[in-house]
Formats: C-alpha cells, structure tokens, sequence
C-alpha cells in the first residue's frame, strides 16, 4: 500500500504558497493556474495558515467581502493539519474524514514535503484496488482452473 510519501513523488511535491499580505483575488489566480484547491499562507518563509475553495464559499456570504481588496490573512484558516510521511492511504483517508478536512501537509523530519489533498489520497487507493483486483482476477481466472490437475481418487466417486 502506498504511503503519503509514495503519493507525493507520483504527484509532486511542490507546496503552493503565497504571502500573508496577497488579496484573495490573487491566491485565486495563482490556484486556477496551478490547478489546485488551497493555498499555503506564509510570513517571513514559515507557514502561518491554509486558504481553500472551501473557505472561499464560506467567505463569499460575508459581508464586505470583495476578493480583489480583501488579504488572504483575514480570511485564512490557522489551523493546519498534517500527517507523517509513513502514513498509508487508509490512515490518510482516515484522517481526511476524521478531521472532516480536504488537505493535510505531509510531514518527514520535522519539515513539510508536500500536501495531498483528498483526491490525491483516493486517486492512490483507487489505482492500489484496482491492481489488487487484477491480481484477483488472475488467481481465479479460468486458466487457473483448466491447469489445475485435481484428479477424483476412488473414494470420492461413488
């Protein structure tokens, strides 16, 4: 099974950042172009928060809201989560719906490598499932069953 590790190599493990003092309308721009669903906020090279299209539907209703005047660090959210880079597809899709999140940093040696998304995570165990079942399928294939040299012995015929 693949861990996140595996995922971020197969996808890359560029991290979308931008500056705490961008407008919304800029991340927004910078996300269309790298085909991406959030982006890192930093200040001074450390990360200080994650913006999402998730939050963007949230900030959409607020009043005052203008995504051309409004900076991304007041609508940012502070709270990041992340996992180990060990950690298989299962205890990421485990955690995904567990902290009913969409992205998650990667985390080896105390430094962010990268961020999976959910449809990372599920691109991964879909390709995983679906070469188990390949397997499957040739265990219990007909050819498996026409070379197989069971030969009755008198007991069992009657």
């Amino acid at each position: 099974m693949k861990n996140a590790e595996d995922i971020l190599n197969e996808k890359g493990g560029e991290i979308i950042s931008v500056a705490h003092d961008t407008t919304i309308h800029e991340a927004l721009e910078l996300m269309i172009e790298k085909k991406v669903g959030a982006v890192i906020v930093t200040q001074e090279d450390h990360i200080i928060g994650i913006w999402t299209s998730r939050d963007l539907m949230r900030n959409t209703v607020s009043e005052n809201f203008n995504p051309k005047t409004s900076f991304i660090e007041d609508y940012m959210v502070m709270n990041i989560f992340s996992a180990p880079h060990t950690d298989s597809a299962f205890n990421l899709m485990d955690k995904f719906l567990g902290l009913r999140v969409n992205h998650l940093l990667v985390e080896k040696n105390g430094e962010y490598i990268g961020m999976l998304s959910t449809g990372d995570v599920m691109k991964a165990t879909i390709q995983e499932k679906t070469k188990e079942l390949d397997r499957l399928n040739t265990m219990v294939s007909w050819e498996y069953y026409e070379e197989w040299k069971w030969k009755p012995s008198k007991k069992n015929i009657r």
